[in-house]
């Protein structure tokens, strides 16, 4: 058996700087006193591109360096967007106790005794190392463009999926070998599995997504720790091979509003024939949402504040107003009654006014020709403004003042 800390979507950046950093930096301290024998960083450790000079990639060399003196490390190339190619290179010059391994490139790694790695030459081993502890199958992102600009971007989704599904069931035969001499095989994956359930609860579902469960299964590894889906979810299948799961360990912290599930890092026990993996919960913020369907009201607000307990967390309100009601929302009230909260986060969303034009309004002869004219437009009745219109000009305007006056 194997004991695996498995870590992903880190996420450093200034914007996720505090959160990400107290997140990962409390998992590598249960991480350690778990005694784990190897990590396992599954893609998107950044953000985005960081200049090494920048206080994210500064504190997210210091935890990684962190976490090489207690167990050997692999770090999986995730998202483009998030991880441009080559942002990993410098973590393999961290000269802590053990190695950091860089997957970029579709491969084999073993895990060896002395806590080093061991690379395949080719997509996987031809001849698998002597005294081997674990058998790790990499597959970092796959390069999309690659594929639209070999065989167009129409049939770019489907050969994506062909071909993993195809790499994953030749990697069946590796992971046989490994069983054979009792030793653990574990995937290491960042993409999306068809029918995943993203942070906001929704079905990821199209033809766009790289992996189905089946292919993942055929691969015959023990264990998959996949990421990319920020949400923690797992998948189990009893094979020819003995029990398999696959899992995503989830975001390691809280960065956008509206997310379900707790926040953590997976440890995994993997045997030969099975693998358990518990979600370990991280210090990750609390959001709080309170939406309003029209104008935000300060009495519900208050009682909303009363029923849950606002100290310290992240809360967005939302409303939907029309055009000419967008002043009246009066956004300091609602500061102050979120007072005790770490972050206020107000959206306000405004409905514009349609206004109805009739053609040819514009050339009628008298004032009271357009009034009805606006009149049919908007499917208003007429006679009540004809009244008005009339008694405007017949009447000076004091007696009219002294008319509305009385009426009040």
């Amino acid at each position: 058996m194997v004991r695996i800390a498995h870590f992903s979507d880190l996420h450093y950046g200034p914007k996720n700087l505090t959160e990400a950093d107290r997140c990962f930096g409390a998992a590598i301290d249960m991480a350690m006193a778990a005694d784990v024998q190897a990590a396992v960083l599954s893609g998107d450790s950044t953000d985005h591109a960081l200049d090494l000079h920048s206080p994210a990639a500064e504190r997210l060399v210091a935890q990684v360096r962190r976490l090489t003196d207690h167990c050997p490390v692999l770090m999986l190339q995730g998202t483009y967007s998030h991880e441009p190619p080559g942002t990993l290179s410098i973590f393999k010059s961290l000269g802590g106790r053990y190695p950091v391994q860089v997957a970029d490139q579709i491969g084999q790694v073993a895990l060896m005794p002395n806590g080093g790695w061991q690379v395949s030459e080719g997509w996987r081993f031809d001849v698998l190392p002597t005294g081997l502890m674990a058998l790790f199958s990499c597959v970092p992102t796959v390069n999309k463009a690659a594929v639209v600009a070999t065989v167009g971007a129409g049939a770019a989704a489907e050969a994506v999926g062909e071909h993993l599904a195809s790499l994953l069931a030749g990697f069946a035969e590796s992971h046989r070998r490994a069983q054979a001499l009792a030793v653990p095989s574990i995937g290491v994956s960042h993409g999306t599995v068809f029918g995943c359930l993203s942070e906001h609860g929704v079905p990821m579902a199209g033809f766009d997504h790289e992996f189905t469960t089946g292919a993942l299964f055929a691969a015959e590894a023990q264990a998959f720790m996949l990421g990319h889906i920020h949400r923690h979810q797992a998948w189990d299948c009893e094979g020819r091979q003995g029990q398999q799961r696959i899992a995503y360990a989830g975001s390691i912290g809280c960065f956008h509003y509206g997310e379900d599930g707790d926040k953590g890092w997976l440890l995994w026990e993997v045997y030969t024939s099975s693998a358990v993996c518990t979600l370990q919960p991280t210090p990750a913020r609390r959001t709080v949402d309170i939406v309003f369907d029209g104008k935000p009201d300060l009495e519900t607000l208050r009682d909303a504040v009363a029923q849950q307990d606002v100290a310290g967390a992240f809360v967005r309100v939302r409303w939907t107003v029309a055009d000419e009601d967008r002043h009246a929302v009066n956004r300091e009230a609602i500061q102050q009654a979120l007072g005790t909260a770490a972050e206020v986060k107000l959206e306000g969303r405004i409905v514009p006014v349609v206004r109805t034009r009739a053609a040819g309004i514009s050339q009628l002869d008298s004032l009271e020709q357009k009034v009805v004219a606006w009149a049919q437009a908007t499917g208003v009745t007429d006679a009540p403004m004809l009244a008005c219109l009339a008694e405007l000009s017949e009447a000076q305007p004091g007696e009219i003042a002294d008319r509305v006056l009385d009426n009040r």
